[in-house]
Order: C-alpha cells, then structure tokens, then sequence
C-alpha cells in the first residue's frame, strides 16, 4: 500500500503523521496555510473552504468548492487542493505574485472588510468563475434577476459563505465584475485534463484506521468484517459529530468515490441516482429533468455542501428533518441496498422505523435511489426555515399529484420535521385522490393535513406553528396551479 499523499498548491506532501479524524482544515493550517479558517467548525460559514479537483459535468475536471473543517485530510489521498494562497501566480524574481480575477476584483471593490471569510469567499467565487458552464446573461444586466450576474455568475456559488462584517453588497459586485478565464490560465487549462483517479486508502494512525476501498465488492467485505466502522461519504454530517461533539472512530470506511455508488442513468421506467453521487452532480446532470429534486436542490443547506453531501448519506443517517426524504417519499423512490450476499430493493416509505433507525442491516449500503417514471405533473417542494438558504427545516413537504380533466388521479405528499422519521402523509393522499381539483377539496385536505404527524415544540418552531405550516402549504400549491392555469 503507497503512503497516503495529498496534492497542495502543485506540491505533494505526506499526509503522515495526522491521525485520521484530522480535517483538511487542521492540516493546512498546520503547514502553514493559515487563509483557511475555522469559523463554525459545521459547514454553515465558508471561511475554510478550499478547491478540489473532481470528475466533471462538462469537462474531464471540475474546481469544487469544500468545506476544510468537515473533510477528513485522509479522505483527499491522491487528490489535488488549491487554497487562497495557491490562486495567485508567482511574480518574477523579487517582484510580488499576481493576483487572481478574483482576488483582484475583491480588492478592487471593496469586498474585504475584517478579512477573515475573505479567503473562503476566494475559493468559493474561484469555484464558480471556473464553471465550464456559465455564459452571460442579458435578463440579469436588466436586473430581472438578482441572483445571477451579467457574466453568469450565479450567487448560490457562496451562498455558504458568511460576512460577519455584512460586506456583501462589495461582495456581490465583485462576483458580478469577474470576468471568463484566458486560455493560459492554468487552473481553467487543468480542467481539461481528467483529475486524479481515486486510490486505495489504508491510512492508520494510533490505533485508529481510515480506509478507502476501490470496489464496492471490496467495501462490502469490509464491512462484514467490521460491522463497527463508520462509513462516510461527502462528511457533512460525520465531520460536524467529529468536530463538535468530538467523536472519534476506530475504523473510517470511505466510499464517496466507488464507481459502482456514483452511477446515474435514466431507464424508461425509473432514474436511478448513485448514493455517492453528489448533490452538486446529481443536479447539473439531471437538469431540471426530475422537476421536484429541481426545487429541492437550491434550498439544501448551501452549494458548498450540496458539492460533498450525497442522497444515500442523507439517507443513511435517517434524520426526521432531512431534506431529500420528502421529496423522495413523494415521488415513491425506493432504495437498493447492498452487502456481501446481494441487494434488495426497499420502497421508501417502508425504509424509516424509528428516529434515526431504518431496515439497513449491519455491513449493507445504500447502492442507489430509484425513481420510477413517468412523473407527477403537479411537483412543489415547500421548505418552512428561519433563514431562506442554508437553514435546517422546521418543516419540509413535498407535494407530487396528478391531475387530469380537473380530478386529482394520484397525490403523494412527503413530509419532514413532524414526527420521529419521514413519513408519508396518507390521511391526506386519500382526501385528495378522486377529488376536483377545487378550493372545497383542498380546505378540507389541508385540514386534514394539519392533523398528520406528531410535530412537537422545540427551538426551530412550535407543534402548533408547525402544524398550521402544514395545511397552508398546501393551500399555497393550490393558489400557485389556480395561477398558473389562468395565466
């Protein structure tokens, strides 16, 4: 087994002799490389993020941006980091580097106050500015959309970056004011070039292992013979128990760059979303094809999540106040579970038995997410938090139905955040289907819905707030398709 190495700035160094909860953040900072900083240690703020190079959408490599304080430096073996101090490019002998089109826009425009997310800011508008994708867009020069810019950058891109000086009006312009990459650029000439295959990681340190198989087959067996060990994939949830609650693992099984966990394709009868695909991914390569993840990718947590967090690690954790569960109880998915002995296919609403508890065995993966086709017509994922983005909900529910000649034919509707696991909402369903499509069926559905669950007080919200959010969600849906058919 080759020594676990890491790619910084074009120089390759040891990841020895860091133990294996050591994030990326730590390890920089150590060497160092102080522009990462910790500023929440949980992936809300953006001050550690720092570029990756990952297999792209629309070309071989893509510069994404991560969260340093969540990511195991042993999960980036063989991989390629850029951070703020790598953007710029060495001067000649005795004369200062050259700053980036980014840093120098923020610098130009004010976009530094204290300074300290600046850098986290850099890497996250490096990030986008180097989407191979984003072209100009006249609608945003007339200011019809405030959330992309004139050179298409899109301001989701930092939308996990916190100013705790509010400087981001300069932050914004700055963002706006960038321009596209020159030909001999070399980060934009790197994206041509495919990044760095993933490599079997054996990483042990005191007593503690973090270990990256390179087949599924291989994962599997592992994990019948360590049942014990945790499985990670984009961190983002591991890595805050690591960091703030300082859990530690004895055996750390990685399986965010297995081939066989990162496939997507669309069947005639069903999408199948490989659990390590990334939300970032899923999304781009969908494109807006699955209407309902459409809606709910924008309002999950922030891009710089979105580009580690997976569907089968939001999955895996069984959370009540996850996002995807929902959407994907909506639209009847069904999880393919996989160990030594083979797989099997579980419907979703069937996966969750407690809080935090599903059918999962000990030593089985989630292989995938299924999606059956054709889809819903009717779709809205409605996401009741205190902030608009980047926010845990209060409430999350997903509404898919079927229309026809003004009858409800088929309604399914996921709901998080009222009761100890997702759940269906199937009280509802049935006061729906067979209906018309009408504000007398709908009043009395939504009434219905009020009732469905077991929300309970706690600091995000009230059982009765949540309750009530409840039936004016779907009121809402109902306000939206009476508009949108008169219109």
């Amino acid at each position: 087994m080759v020594a676990a190495r890491i790619t910084v700035n074009g120089k390759e160094s040891p990841i020895s002799p860091a133990a294996p909860h050591t994030t990326v953040l730590d390890y920089l900072r150590e060497r160092g490389l102080t522009g990462t900083k910790e500023g929440c240690a949980e992936g809300e703020c953006g001050a550690c993020s720092v570029l990756v190079a990952r297999p792209g959408v629309n070309k071989p490599t893509d510069w994404v941006a991560v969260n340093a304080c969540l990511v195991p430096v042993a999960a980036l073996d063989g991989q390629e980091v850029i951070t703020s101090e790598g953007l710029a490019t060495a001067g000649a002998s005795g004369t200062p580097a050259v700053l980036h089109p980014v840093q120098e826009e923020m610098a130009v425009r004010g976009g530094s106050q204290c300074g300290y997310c600046t850098p986290g800011f850099i890497c996250s508008m490096a990030s986008e500015y180097y989407r191979p994708d984003r072209c100009a867009r006249p609608d945003a020069a007339d200011g019809a959309d405030s959330e992309h810019g004139p050179n298409g950058f899109d301001l989701h891109a930092l939308s996990g970056n916190l100013c705790r000086c509010t400087g981001y009006r300069p932050i914004r312009d700055a963002a706006f004011a960038v321009g596209t990459p020159t030909e001999n650029d070399p980060l934009a000439q790197r994206r041509e070039q495919s990044p760095p295959e993933p490599v079997a990681t054996e990483y042990t340190q005191d007593d503690s292992a973090f270990l990256r198989p390179s087949t599924l087959a291989d994962a599997l067996r592992l994990l019948r013979e360590r049942p014990d060990a945790m499985v990670v994939a984009g961190s983002t949830d591991w890595g805050v128990e690591v960091n703030i609650r300082s859990r530690r693992a004895n055996c750390v099984v990685a399986v965010d760059r297995l081939p066989e966990l990162r496939e997507l394709r669309v069947e005639s009868d069903h999408v199948e979303i490989g659990a390590a695909q990334t939300l970032t991914e899923i999304e781009r390569r969908l494109d807006g094809s699955v209407p309902l993840l459409a809606e709910l990718f924008p309002q999950f947590a922030s891009r710089l999540i979105r580009n580690s967090a997976t569907l089968g690690g939001n999955l895996g954790t069984g959370s009540p106040i996850g996002d995807s569960p929902p959407v994907l109880l909506a639209l009847e998915a069904s999880v393919v579970l996989a160990d030594a002995d083979g797989e099997r296919e579980v419907p979703l609403c069937d996966y969750f038995t407690g809080y935090r508890q599903s059918v999962r065995r000990p030593g089985e993966l989630i292989r995938a997410v299924r999606i059956p086709l054709p889809l819903s017509p009717v779709a809205a994922f409605h996401k009741i938090a205190k902030r608009r983005f980047d926010d845990i909900s209060s409430v999350a529910v997903a509404f898919a139905l079927g229309i026809e000649d003004g009858i409800v034919r088929k309604a399914r509707i996921g709901l998080g955040g009222v009761a100890a696991t997702p759940i269906r909402a199937l009280a509802t369903e049935a006061a729906l289907e067979g209906k018309p499509w009408a504000a007398e069926t709908v009043a009395a559905a939504a009434r219905v819905l009020q009732a469905q669950g077991t929300p309970m007080d706690d600091h995000r919200a009230s059982a009765g707030y949540r309750s009530a959010m409840l039936g004016q969600s779907l009121l809402k849906l109902y306000a939206r398709t009476t508009e949108e058919v008169s219109s």
